[in-house]
């Protein structure tokens, strides 16, 4: 209950003063990403860095929101909706493609028609593990998430006896597929991510009262008047095209979610929505944005900020587990 109550007249909240913060440091974070070392025409500069500035912001939103939300219907914290298996579906379709038609084809197809074919496969598989399974007799999320587990170290099998039998030089070509990249986005593809991410997020905010009750279990929420399955059904839904926008777009990315919906709990005190959902946000921003600016303008590309994302966030999961947060 402590967390429901207002701040003293005159005085900011600790949330508020948390997210106010974060919205700082992002505004920093842009301007850093935007201004440092720039050389030639701004009018060049800024329209260049601009698109790559969209994609970093879109990615850290489809990711910290799915991530969010995904943990809600869970009722778990150290779980992201990679575990589904969304990673697996994308190393499987990059590995067939190479397998199947060559290296020339990997590089020479539509990057259009490779994205929104990775982004039906991957929200197909969702949608229909869901349905088989969340909209059953029993409807066990529990059983969704084991099914999903399974799934994803399936594919992951196939994708990596398809690796063994490649050509050393195709390999190598494949695995720089694999890896996400924030340096070489595909600024075309912007538009239509944006498109589809817009489109999820109305659907979700029209449902977004609900988020804190689903916390409570879904006994509960029911006995609150929540249509439960529909709800879940519709955030399972929604968190499938997110991640499936943000995968497509720049590759897997297992624990960047779990990183900062993580550091936004602990910074702000409380597990409301309308305090985690715009600080994890931010929290994104802040890691890729600024990440970004600091490797591109300090390390001069020397490392990649997803191998250091990856490791803090791994990181960050240890200590989630070491801690007893499973349930």
């Amino acid at each position: 209950m402590a967390a429901l109550r207002t701040a003293p007249a005159g005085r900011w909240s600790r949330p508020a003063i948390v997210i106010a913060v974060l919205s700082g440091l992002a505004l920093l974070s842009v301007a850093a990403f935007l201004t440092l070392g720039a050389r030639g025409p701004w009018s060049f500069v800024l329209t260049f860095r601009g698109q790559r500035l969209l994609a970093l912001v879109l990615v850290a939103y489809t990711i910290a929101v799915s991530t969010v939300l995904f943990q809600t219907v869970s009722n778990n914290r150290i779980l992201t909706p990679s575990i589904m298996g969304f990673d697996a579906i994308f190393v499987l379709v990059q590995t067939s493609i190479v397998f199947f038609l060559g290296t020339q084809t990997l590089a020479l197809a539509d990057p259009h028609m490779r994205f929104l074919a990775e982004v039906v496969l991957m929200t197909g598989f969702a949608w229909v593990l869901f349905r088989w399974l969340f909209l059953g007799e029993e409807r066990s999320l529990h059983r969704l998430i084991l099914v999903g587990i399974v799934f994803g170290i399936f594919f992951r099998s196939i994708s990596t006896f398809m690796q063994r039998i490649l050509d050393p030089n195709a390999f190598q070509v494949l695995q720089d597929a694999l890896f996400a990249s924030f340096q070489s986005v595909e600024t075309t593809l912007l538009g239509v991510s944006f498109a589809l991410a817009g489109l999820v997020s109305a659907v979700l905010w029209r449902i977004a009262h609900t988020f804190d009750v689903l916390t409570l279990g879904r006994s509960q929420a029911i006995s609150l008047g929540v249509d439960y399955p529909r709800a879940v059904m519709t955030i399972l839904t929604g968190i499938a095209v997110l991640v499936a926008v943000s995968t497509a777009l720049v590759g897997p990315i297992t624990f960047f979610g779990l990183l900062v919906v993580s550091l936004a709990r602990a910074l702000l005190g409380d597990s409301l929505h309308r305090h985690v959902l715009p600080a994890a946000v931010l929290l994104g921003i802040v890691a890729l944005v600024g990440g970004q600016a600091v490797l591109e303008r300090v390390f001069a590309f020397d490392t990649a900020l997803s191998i250091i994302v990856e490791f803090l966030g791994g990181f960050v999961f240890l200590i989630l587990i070491v801690r007893g947060a499973a349930r």
